[in-house]
């Protein structure tokens, strides 16, 4: 799955795509779209590397792509954008929140909430134009479907109405039908508000209650993270960092929340393996049932899969050690329609 990167030029977004693929240099007005696959940090992998001391640890990885910037009046860059986001799953909107003279605004002024409402209202544009273009070939066919033609001229007039896709309630009927579009505003989203340093740590920003009603209405998940702070911590390493963060009032850098918080935007979580050989992270949609999870690790698990040996994290990380966890009948046998859950630690047993 992939993540694209969105925002306004000069709104931090490179610096934070820089940031999540641990990459360094300068984010540049106009520059080609680039993808990476990032990390995704786990405290539960942590802890379980240092349990085993495995001779590998593996995290769970998102494909992240960094979109460039839509430049307001650009027809030519408006078209690159709106096809790179067309092939995304989810987008993180990235929106500037900070004032920095060495770093002005193409708009002359910071207003996050304007800048919002424009990468919105774009999208929203775009798919007005899909329904109307859909309307007319379907208006203009030989055979008319009318029920998708009503529905069509619905969502038609919820756009107009400023509506996202992703607000508005389909039967299961319009659902199948939604599936063969590429609606903009049906993709996931979230928001990442870019703060300077004493914002971030007063939770004072312009127009902040407007934004938490526009997130709030629509649904939105918003993540505070200041890149500017986050590149700070980033140039240190060990006890030094420790300190820094602890000066600052940080318990955990802002891009691994940003991180987690697009991994879940996707409907992904984690189910780990463990041993000497190896820790890992291993991602699923959520609601994947244990078969086709084992199915993740190799086909000849799945196609022979008998049961599934589960263990919870928190059940392991409460205990210390795996015999514990058995000695107080912690551990769980489950079969191939078990729905494994985040943080499941799971041993599959099959034969081939």
């Amino acid at each position: 799955m992939q993540l694209g990167l969105v925002g306004l030029p000069q709104s931090g977004k490179t610096t934070l795509f820089q940031l999540l693929t641990e990459a360094r240099g300068n984010g540049a007005y106009g520059a080609r779209i680039e993808k990476a696959v990032v990390r995704v940090p786990d405290r539960r992998v942590d802890f379980l590397a240092r349990l085993y001391q495995p001779r590998k640890t593996t995290y769970a990885q998102l494909e992240v792509i960094d979109i460039p910037g839509l430049v307001p009046g650009s027809e030519k860059e408006a078209s690159v954008f709106l096809q790179s986001v067309r092939d995304t799953d989810a987008l993180v909107h990235v929106v500037r929140a900070f004032a920095d003279d060495n770093v002005p605004h193409l708009e002359g002024s910071i207003d996050p909430l304007r800048d919002l409402e424009f990468i919105e209202y774009e999208l929203l544009l775009a798919d007005l134009d899909l329904v109307e273009k859909r309307i007319d070939r379907i208006k203009q066919g030989k055979k008319r479907n009318e029920a998708e033609l009503n529905w069509l001229q619905r969502v038609k007039k919820m756009l107009e109405e400023e509506t996202p896709i992703s607000n508005i309630t389909f039967s299961s009927e319009e659902q199948a039908w939604l599936r063969t579009y590429q609606f903009l505003t049906a993709k996931p989203i979230l928001v990442a508000l870019n703060l300077d340093e004493a914002s971030f740590q007063d939770g004072i920003y312009p127009h902040k209650q407007e934004i938490l009603d526009y997130v709030g209405r629509r649904g939105i998940p918003l993540v505070l993270i200041s890149a500017k702070l986050e590149s700070e911590i980033a140039e240190l390493e060990g006890e030094e960092r420790e300190l820094f963060m602890r000066d600052m009032g940080i318990s955990e850098p802002g891009i691994v929340r940003l991180a987690q918080a697009a991994y879940r935007l996707l409907g992904l979580i984690s189910f780990f393996t463990v041993g000497e050989d190896e820790v890992k992270a291993w991602t699923i949609v959520q609601g994947t049932p244990a078969r086709k999870a084992a199915g993740k690790i190799h086909s000849d698990i799945e196609r022979g899969f008998i049961r599934a040996e589960v263990v919870k994290y928190e059940d392991l990380e409460a205990c210390g050690t795996m015999a514990r966890v058995r000695e107080k009948g912690l551990f769980r046998l489950e079969g191939k329609d078990y729905l494994v859950q985040d943080g499941d630690i799971i041993h599959f047993r099959f034969n081939v």
